[in-house]
């Protein structure tokens, strides 16, 4: 498990990326020949994209729940990711494949997906003491220091110094 970096961070981002949010639902539980390769399916796809770092995959966190796993993606471009998706040579059109040909519109289980394509000016992190995770462990740290101190700062519309001392008084007064 990463340790904590102390302090207060932010993600060392550059340039645009894309968020992809992919999962499952499943339907009906006892139903698990039905489910179960669509689940086993990612880890496989997972450990693919970890191999090759050159398809464009900068980060993934996977969450579970009793019905419906799901993951948070970063991608370098929705170009890396579109081409992954499609690539018979590659682990997911397969499965994609298999998917439709098992499940179709039966409704035993469902997959869903999200896609965001992010530009790097239109967002803000802040970490404070914490491991890196999100953005943080896709792109990595910088401290939160300069124009990045604030919200603000970080979104490139003040220098950073409207952020609060943290013993409440304001910077800026």
């Amino acid at each position: 498990m990463p340790k904590p970096v102390q302090g207060r961070m932010t993600a060392d981002i550059e340039g645009d990326f894309v968020l992809f949010l992919i999962g499952m639902r499943i339907h009906k539980l006892w139903k698990v020949w039905k489910w179960f390769p669509v689940f086993a399916a990612m880890p496989r796809m997972l450990r693919e994209l970890g191999q090759k770092p050159e398809l464009g995959l900068l980060g993934t966190k996977t969450f579970f729940s009793l019905r419906s796993p799901y993951l948070i993606q970063y991608w370098r471009s929705f170009e890396d990711l579109h081409a992954y998706s499609v690539d018979g040579s590659l682990a997911h059109l397969p499965a994609w494949k298999a998917f439709n040909n098992a499940v179709g519109t039966e409704g035993d289980v469902g997959i869903w997906h999200e896609t965001y394509l992010i530009k790097a000016d239109q967002l803000e992190t802040v970490y404070g003491n914490m491991p890196p995770v999100g953005l943080g462990a896709a792109f990595g740290l910088k401290p939160a220091i300069g124009k990045n101190r604030s919200a603000k700062g970080r979104l490139h519309r003040t220098d950073g110094n409207d952020q609060p001392d943290m013993d409440g008084h304001d910077k800026a007064t």
